[in-house]
């Protein structure tokens, strides 16, 4: 009676453990999802079954090296639900998802971990719930393979692998994409993983890890066309028309200082609306024509929200990220070794080159990456000696001052480049400070980040008056260029979007083209060449035009840029669909980015 009692139990226990297996992985998905969005009903149908798919083949792969169904189980839904909440909080801090290559930048989210406010919402802790609900009926599914040796359930579980990389596989293809919908267009990120889900765009994504050669890629050939460049239309070593203020000396190359502003923008080109007082009055009046010698426009960028470092690789390289994976970041990705930059170029012409940030060196790896760029110098944020702080990260003006000071050392009549990145306004915007007070608010919304930016920003503009007033009385040339990386995340931009009758969910795809503007300004305080106009652009041109405006002749690759500028005056990861008379100039400039990025020695090599 005894055996049968148990033989019974056992059933009974099998049978639980078999609905477990099929029901638990479904519970995960739909409850990682759950985080930010309905995947029942916002995910596509094959999207939700290959999803699924994903879940059930991974419990699989756990219980065969677990031996343990309950763990097996408990271990993926543990998983689902940290990968799940990480992506919540990344969505909401960078207003983009995870992808792959996030893994390589967890140092970097880290060190400014602390400058966000994760207190969970009503939805974080109720889908906190359903897991800690699924976690405990787990319990449940009794199912061992105590019987097996260890190793001998190792061959099922590598069996399982091999075919989860072989469905992977099928899942990247196109054809099959497109016959069972899922969305595989890599420039609208947040879309994709909204009608895909987070595993399968996850999935989807993996192949581009790495950069794939152009079609009809030939080593030999890029250095054919960049020849023809190096011999076309000779420059000048310094255009005629630059000299020193009151020096007068012509002999000299002017100073530049390129200032990227952590997340500077204004928000004006998303609607109207009508602040307590304007935010920017310096650098509007700029716009409107008060200074000479200036070119100011919209900088169109690759990103929004975050991943500052693409928008300083786009302008340090002359390279896009239209050509390469979504999301991707080269500093941490691709520079292995020394490529041809513009601070490696100017080292050739006499320049010192300095690099300055004023937070953590590791960030995006830049401490490794700005020496293979031809950066001399490096300052971080314990270099900056003199340092206020607004918030948690020190001033624009701080990194104003400390330019002036890098500058008044140096020696005389030896040109500088200087490339900083700032910190003053970086996210979050929600916190409270005891040392800042937002003092400019908006017509018809009460949001307090929104207050906190347009008060940074404000801050910002007081700071470029102060280094364009300095460098207006020194007799050596300079030459000032400055622009924002990115616009601030969706919680910051939202309400002026409302105000305007638009929501950041519905965008149309002109409507997301604006998310990626922010302003540029360049400055002399010598009259600039001739010829020069202020014109919307986007980042991977804004260093040849830097050359041009500072008189400097420019390199092969430049000068196809410049040419490049001329067909196609923007170019970035959303604004990349072209006409067929362009087509084959942006082949040639894929596989002349390629040659650059994998091929090139750098110009100090």
């Amino acid at each position: 009676m005894k055996n049968e009692n148990s033989s019974t139990r056992e059933k009974s226990n099998n049978y639980i453990s078999i609905a477990g297996l099929i029901l638990c992985p479904i519970v995960h998905f739909y409850l990682l999802e759950a985080y930010t969005h309905n995947g029942f009903a916002e995910v596509r149908f094959w999207s939700q079954c290959f999803n699924i798919v994903l879940f059930e083949w991974f419990a699989l792969i756990l219980f065969f090296l677990l031996r343990n169904l309950k763990w097996a189980l408990r271990a993926e839904g543990i998983f689902a639900m940290v990968i799940g909440l990480v992506n919540y909080y990344v969505y909401s801090f960078r207003s983009l998802p995870l992808v792959p290559w996030d893994l390589l930048s967890v140092g970097t989210a880290a060190s400014v971990a602390d400058r966000y406010d994760f207190t969970p919402n009503a939805r974080i802790l109720s889908v906190l719930a359903g897991f800690a609900a699924i976690l405990f009926l787990e319990r449940f599914c009794g199912l061992t393979l105590k019987k097996w040796k260890w190793y001998a359930s190792l061959l099922p579980a590598l069996a399982l692998c091999i075919g989860l990389g072989s469905f992977a596989r099928v899942l990247q293809q196109e054809d099959f994409q497109n016959r069972h919908r899922m969305y595989n267009k890599l420039f609208t990120p947040v879309f994709m993983w909204q009608v895909n889900g987070l595993a399968l765009t996850m999935v989807m994504e993996l192949p581009y890890l790495a950069v794939e050669k152009p079609a009809g890629y030939e080593k030999k050939e890029a250095r054919e066309i960049l020849a023809e460049y190096e011999t076309a239309g000779q420059d000048a070593e310094v255009s005629a028309g630059i000299s020193g203020i009151s020096s007068g000396r012509s002999d000299l190359k002017p100073n530049i200082i390129v200032i990227m502003d952590e997340a500077f923008s204004d928000l004006g080109v998303l609607g109207d609306f009508l602040p307590s007082e304007d935010y920017m009055p310096y650098l509007h009046s700029i716009r409107d024509g008060a200074k000479e010698n200036t070119l100011t426009g919209y900088l169109n960028v690759s990103v929004c929200g975050g991943n500052t470092a693409n928008t300083e690789f786009e302008y340090l390289t002359g390279n896009t990220m239209a050509f390469l994976p979504q999301g991707s970041i080269p500093y941490q990705q691709y520079i292995k070794k020394a490529i041809p930059a513009l601070p490696s170029y100017l080292q050739t012409l006499g320049y010192e080159t300095y690099a300055m940030h004023p937070f953590n060196a590791d960030g995006w790896d830049r401490d490794k990456v700005y020496p293979l760029l031809g950066f001399e110098h490096l300052a971080f944020v314990h270099d900056f000696n003199e340092r206020e702080y607004i918030r948690k990260f020190v001033s624009d003006q701080s990194c104003v001052d400390q330019i002036i000071k890098t500058y008044e050392q140096k020696e005389s009549g030896t040109p500088m480049f200087v490339f900083l990145v700032t910190m003053q306004n970086h996210g979050s915007y929600g916190d409270v400070y005891e040392d800042f007070t937002p003092h400019i608010t908006v017509e018809g919304t009460s949001s307090y980040a929104l207050s906190t930016y347009l008060s940074l920003i404000s801050e910002t503009d007081k700071a470029i008056q102060n280094l364009l007033s300095y460098f207006s009385k020194e007799e050596e040339p300079a030459l000032v260029v400055f622009f924002g990386d990115h616009q601030p995340n969706d919680v910051v931009a939202e309400p002026i979007l409302r105000l305007n009758g638009m929501s950041y969910h519905t965008l149309s795809e002109e409507e997301t083209m604006l998310r990626y503007q922010v302003p540029y300004l360049i400055w002399a305080n010598y009259p600039m060449p001739e010829g020069l106009a202020a014109e919307d652009t986007s980042a991977n041109y804004l260093g040849q035009k830097t050359l041009k405006a500072a008189g400097l002749p420019l390199p092969p690759y430049q000068k196809f840029l410049d040419e490049m500028s001329e067909s196609y005056p923007i170019l970035t990861a959303v604004r990349t669909e072209v006409g067929e008379d362009i087509k084959t100039e942006l082949e040639k400039y894929r596989k002349l980015q390629y040659y650059q990025l994998f091929d090139a020695q750098s110009f100090t090599d």
